[in-house]
């Protein structure tokens, strides 16, 4: 990897400035935010596992949840001199990787997970501009800053942009 490739790791999250480019891999249930402030080129990527941290007990890891995960996100591209009010979001992941025979709710995280990485991103006002989310397989995502195309790579389904 370059100098301008930044890979986010589960429950993680990283910043780049133009020409960055920011890369997570193995989102099945679990879903990649990203923040790009359209201004300054800034762009976030957080690999969030679950939905609310007030859910769990071991939430020490704020990266690790969509509430408390979408938030410092925000807070460390602010800090690098994004601007909020230009920040937009891609979302990707939030599958149902494993067939259960009871549809319980409580069994389908990656459903949830898209839905309170939506209600975080709403309650924040932070515009959802695009998602690829759903589906029983995993993806691989690319973010450029600078021209603000998420690449997903998924296996079997092929290769698009959003």
């Amino acid at each position: 990897m370059d100098n301008f490739t930044f890979r986010v790791g589960m429950a993680d999250a990283k910043i780049a400035k133009c020409p960055g480019k920011l890369i997570t891999v193995g989102l099945g249930s679990c879903v990649g935010i990203v923040l790009y402030d359209k201004m300054t080129k800034i762009s976030g990527l957080v690999h969030i596992m679950l939905p609310y941290s007030t859910l769990s007990k071991n939430n020490s890891n704020k990266l690790k949840f969509a509430d408390t995960g979408i938030s410092a996100l925000i807070d460390m591209m602010i800090e690098a001199g994004a601007e909020k009010r230009y920040i937009v979001s891609k979302i990707a992941g939030g599958a149902q990787m494993f067939a259960t025979k009871a549809n319980l709710d409580i069994m389908n995280i990656g459903t949830r997970n898209v839905i309170a990485t939506k209600d975080v991103l709403a309650s924040l006002n932070i515009p959802l501009i695009s998602e690829d989310t759903g589906g029983n397989y995993g993806r691989t995502i690319e973010f450029d800053s600078e021209n603000g195309k998420l690449l997903i790579k998924t296996i079997g389904h092929g290769i698009k942009f959003i």
